[in-house]
This record gives structure tokens, sequence and C-alpha cells, in this order.
């Protein structure tokens, strides 16, 4: 069995700040790393580190080698990342002493991901899972492609827009939000949480834990978030995905994934950096024993 991602990969240049900047502000920081990075990227990361065959579906520019070359080392199968004449998408990330994050993203190739990058899906089927996010292109027609050949499909809704959610609702499994978005869905669409046309709706609340809203049968469950000193919270929403989907891939029940996927999101924030920060699963056994 395989899961599937249909996503972004970015150099993040990371910037360590003594506040996030105000408009109109110069800002010296104090330090700088470039990290591969990307939600697509980054959850992929997180699925191989949980112990899911994970196969990347996305795109590089000329300058991306080095991206596929660490996603392949972190175990991520990138066979079928292309490589285009976009240069390769990149971040500016600011990060403050209490692990706040601000984020300015340049698409790149990512939003010039050629139809060629789907030519695995043709080997998906059921028990294999698809995953998609807002920073590619491609998303519809992967997930059509998934679903008639009976794949799941997960969907973290971000970055968000309600356009884009609208345009999944009817293709996906289980969609996956934060809490700010999921409450500009349920004003957008006019219902809650339980109400959507999506099997699974997964809200993540941050230090106030994580909700699982089975829409079927109109159940919902909770789980707490661990208490820890956050040091960088970028990619901790990618690496809950991530270990929340593998989990689910490898037959857990929803509220032994929700907490694991909780337990991998606040080690996550506790380490500075993005994919390469994300644990393995050896790492987040010992945080939850």
């Amino acid at each position: 069995m395989t899961v599937y991602n249909l996503g972004s990969i970015n150099a993040d240049h990371v910037y360590a700040v003594p506040h996030l900047p105000v408009a109109g502000e110069t800002l010296a920081a104090t330090a700088l790393q470039r990290e591969l990075g990307g939600k697509g990227a980054n959850q992929s990361v997180a699925m191989a580190q949980a112990g899911a065959n994970v196969v990347h579906m996305g795109a590089i520019g000329a300058d991306g080698a080095w991206a596929t070359e660490r996603l392949q080392q972190l175990g991520v199968d990138c066979s079928a990342v292309a490589t285009v004449a976009t240069p390769t998408g990149h971040a500016i990330v600011c990060v403050d002493p209490g692990g706040e994050n601000q984020i300015v993203l340049f698409p790149g190739a990512n939003r010039a991901l050629p139809d060629q990058v789907l030519a695995p899906l043709q080997h998906c089927g059921a028990g294999d899972w698809l995953v998609l996010q807002n920073e590619t292109n491609l998303q519809c027609k992967a997930a059509q492609i998934a679903r008639q050949r009976g794949a799941r499909v997960a969907y973290s809704a971000a970055p968000f827009t309600v356009e884009a959610v609208q345009n999944m609702l009817g293709l996906c499994d289980m969609i996956i939000m934060n809490a700010g978005e999921a409450a500009q869905l349920s004003r957008a669409l006019g219902c809650d949480m339980g109400q959507l046309p999506v099997p699974v709706v997964v809200v993540t609340r941050g230090a106030e834990g994580a909700d699982w809203h089975d829409t079927r049968n109109a159940q919902q469950i909770s789980v707490p978030a661990h208490k820890v000193q956050p040091i960088d919270t970028t990619g901790a929403g990618d690496t809950f995905a991530g270990f929340l989907i593998a989990a689910l891939h490898a037959g857990a029940s929803a509220t032994a994934a929700l907490q694991l996927a909780s337990a991998a999101a606040a080690l996550k924030v506790t380490r500075p950096g993005t994919a390469d920060a994300i644990p393995s699963m050896a790492q987040v056994q010992a945080f939850m024993a």
C-alpha cells in the first residue's frame, strides 16, 4: 500500500528575528538557514517518518536538485518529481523567540506542474491514499483519478481560500483545517463542521488539541494537545497531517491516529526548522511514553 502526495517542494529561508515584523518596519535577523520545506514536502517527510511508503508528485526548477536529494534521503520516492523551467518554490520564514512564524511564499515550480507528474496514480487503488493541499495545481484532476481507482483522498485546505475548498469538497474523503480556516468555511457555507459534504473533517486547534468530525455518523472525537515549550511552530500542522494520514493508512483507529499526530506535532514545535526537524516514529513513541 502506498501514499501518493501531490505536493509543493520549497526552499525555506528561515530568519530568526527578535519579533515578527510589522508594516513599514526594517528588522535585522539574528540568524539564517536554508532548509527543505513546502507543505507537500513536509507532509511527505512526516508520512515517511511515520512508516508509510510515500511517492511524491511535484516539480522543481533547475535550481532544486538538492531538495529532491534531501527528500530521498528522508525516505520519500521522488521518481515522479519533474524539473520545469520555472524556479523552485521558496518561502521567507520569520520565526520569533516564542516560536511563532510569519511566512511569505513564492509558488514557483509548484504552480507549473505538468500532467506527467500524475502518472504514478495509474498504479493506485483500494488501500492507497492520495494527499493534496493548495500549494500546487492539478489537485482536482488528481483527486478524480484517485477516486476512480478506489483510493482515498485526504486534503489539507491550506493555503486557505473558500473557492479552492469548494472545488474539492466533493472529491475528498477527509479534509484537514485549522480552527481559523474551519470558521471561515463555516461562515461561507452557512453550516457547521458536521454538515460538510465530506465523510471526515479534522480541525486542529493548536494548544487546544484537535477534533475529528465523522459527518456520516454525527460523531466527534477530540484529543488534547501536549504541553510543550515551543521553539518553532513552522511545519507543525504538516507534521500533524502526515502522521495522521500515515497512521490511518496503517489501520489505526481515529482516536489512535489523532493521538499519534498530536504527539508528533508537539515534538516538532520543540525543534527549530521544517522538514529536517520532523521527528521519527521512534522519537514520537518515546515522547508519548
